[in-house]
């Protein structure tokens, strides 16, 4: 009977996980929603800028802003974008498996989510700077950092700033990707960042010849209005990260959560099945050993 107490216990364990499983199943979905709404929300915003700025190059050199100027050195700093919270699967695993495989061991990193600032930390990699955004995430979070990693780059203390974020592709996909910031490339306006070609195909070039065609008058010049745009660009990308990576975040937890309460379910079913066994095996022994009792006594 002891071992009937212990499933039973078991089961009752079980059945309480696969409830608070389901619940920030429930939660995950609600903000995954609201989440990937936001997220693809800034893509096409992001695209016309981008054609505006496609155009606004062909109209003055490639030295026109320090923002667009490519250094000689190897003085990196890296923006990693991680998560709060865990029970999001294999998300920033392979964020930071991302970061392994493409930053130099001798890069600084700034880091907006606990979960990589810790991983960072405990490695001994050198951290000058920790972001934290709400969520959902307001655009106006996304400018200190902005405004923090133009600066260090401008200062000359660094001579290229990167990003690397979850982008979000779909509910059951999200991508580890790593985007140069800064310098800006000029020769890499017109194609398509990561997360606005996610479900139209490859039309890059096609929105480069589109841009080009278009016949913007620049008020009072070219050379000022790229001044004022490149850094909005700058602030623009990184808010766009940020969101593609909460999006990513609340559908990797979703999926994670629903796979947690549909082992649960599983797991109930196998553990309920093996406590009737036991149990019908406990009958049928009391019922032999009366049998037998009566026998004996006949």
């Amino acid at each position: 009977m002891a071992n009937l107490r212990d499933i039973r216990r078991r089961i009752k364990s079980v059945k309480n996980t696969a409830q608070i499983t389901r619940a920030m199943q429930l939660v995950a979905a609600a903000k995954m929603k609201k989440a990937q709404d936001q997220a693809i929300a800034g893509r096409d915003y992001a695209k016309q800028l981008k054609e505006v700025l496609v155009n606004l190059k062909e109209n003055v050199g490639e030295d026109a802003n320090p923002l667009l100027v490519k250094r000689e050195g190897t003085r990196e700093l890296v923006l990693v974008i991680s998560t709060d919270k865990g029970l999001c699967g294999a998300l920033n695993t392979n964020v930071f498996k991302k970061v392994r495989a493409n930053v130099s061991p001798t890069a600084d990193f700034v880091t907006v989510g606990r979960k990589l600032r810790t991983t960072l930390g405990k490695m001994g990699r050198n951290l000058i700077a920790d972001f934290d955004v709400k969520d959902p995430v307001p655009f106006a979070e996304a400018r200190p950092i902005a405004k923090f990693l133009t600066k260090q780059f401008l200062e000359g203390n660094y001579d290229k700033i990167s990003v690397v974020f979850a982008n979000f592709v779909n509910t059951l996909t999200q991508e580890p990707t790593i985007h140069q910031l800064l310098p800006i490339d000029p020769g890499g306006l017109g194609d398509e960042q990561a997360y606005e070609g996610v479900g139209k195909g490859d039309h890059g070039k096609a929105d480069k010849a589109a841009a080009l065609s278009k016949d913007y008058l620049f008020e009072p010049s070219p050379a000022d209005v790229l001044g004022s745009l490149l850094p909005l660009y700058v602030n623009f990308q990184i808010y766009q990260m940020l969101v593609e990576s909460r999006a990513s975040e609340h559908s990797a937890r979703m999926v994670a959560m629903k796979a947690a309460t549909d082992n649960a379910k599983k797991f109930i079913k196998e553990l309920t099945l093996e406590y009737n066994k036991l149990r019908q095996a406990a009958i049928t022994s009391e019922l032999l050993e009366i049998t037998t009792a009566m026998k004996a006594m006949e």
